[in-house]
This record gives C-alpha cells, structure tokens and sequence, in this order.
C-alpha cells in the first residue's frame, strides 16, 4: 500500500497494518507522529539530543508493543506521549541541574533581526521558567498549551485524573506567570500584548 494512500488512516489502524506486515503503514504513522513527540521532548528536556533519544526510544516500543496492541483501550497518540513522558521525567531525575549558558538558543523563524531576538529572548525566558515549575507541573502544562493535548488525553498520559490535571496545569501557569510577571518590558511586550 502506498504511503498516500495512508494519509486519511487512523494511527490505529496504520499500527495494525504494520504489525501485520505492511512497511509503509510504519513509515506513516512515523511522518505522522515523531515531528510532535520531538517537539514535546524538547519542550521537557531542554536539549535536542535528549529529546531524540527519547522520541527514537518511545517509538522502538510501540513497535515492539504493536502485534499485542489493543484497539479501543487507548489511542496510539496518548500512548505514546505517556512513554515519553515516562522517559523525560526518568532523564530528568538522573540529569543535573544545567546553566544557563548551557542550554541552546531555540530557532526562531522570524523575519527580522529584532523580531529574531526579541523571539530567541522570550522562548529562552519561557524554557528557563517552565525548568523552573515542577517536573509534573511542567508536564502538565507542555501537554496542555504546547502540544495542544485535551484534559482527559492528559489525564490518560499522565494516568491522574482529570481534575489533578487542570489543578497541574493552573499551578504550573500560576507559577509561570510569578516567574515572568517582571520581566514584560525587558520581553518587547508592552501593554495590552
């Protein structure tokens, strides 16, 4: 089967083709898949070689977990953000405290110089503060604004409850909010932005 041909296909049932044999249904749920899990890695890791390791580990298991996998238990997405997030909580806990100055400036496709700067500046302010909130708390809240997850697929990612999830997710803004408060000016934001 084609990889076009798979573009409208549920990742459930791309997962099932490939566990029965079909090598372009793994490539598309790959294309499909990988881009967000990297991007929420590197959001919790705050290094792109670890968030590869990460993305690269997470998907070696739902390939290996894919001939027992079971449809309507799970989505493929959820389960897969909740091993990632189980491996970036896991390197987290063993990595040691970084500078400032050891963590990459993000890429920013701005036009401009000064846009380009202001933009680099403010992700470098939200990275520093999103390390700063607690490990679940910053899950919580990654899920939620960055990658765009519902409530309920956060809860199934994180395996709380929906409730503990909103609750994660306002303290983690709340604490967002006390770390950046103060530095609005410095950030290009004037009032009303």
């Amino acid at each position: 089967m084609a990889l076009d041909a798979l573009s409208d296909v549920s990742d459930e049932a791309l997962l099932v083709l490939y566990a029965n044999g079909d090598p372009w249904a793994a490539r598309a749920l790959t294309l499909r898949l990988t881009p967000r899990l990297l991007g929420f890695a590197a959001w919790m890791l705050a290094d792109r070689t670890e968030a590869e390791d990460v993305t690269q580990e997470a998907m070696l298991r739902l390939w290996r977990m894919a001939p027992d996998w079971r449809q309507g238990e799970a989505k493929v997405a959820t389960w897969l953000y909740r091993v990632a997030s189980n491996l970036c909580l896991d390197r987290l806990r063993k990595s040691r405290p970084r500078g400032l100055d050891e963590v990459a400036e993000p890429e920013d496709a701005a036009p401009g110089v000064v846009a380009r700067l202001i933009g680099a500046d403010r992700m470098l302010a939200l990275d520093k503060a999103l390390a700063a909130l607690p490990d679940r708390q910053r899950q919580a809240v990654v899920l939620r604004h960055i990658e765009g997850l519902t409530n309920p697929e956060i809860a199934a990612v994180m395996d709380i409850g929906v409730e503990a999830v909103e609750s994660l997710v306002a303290r983690g803004k709340k604490g967002l909010t006390a770390l950046l408060s103060g530095r609005r000016a410095e950030l290009g934001f004037e009032d009303g932005d």
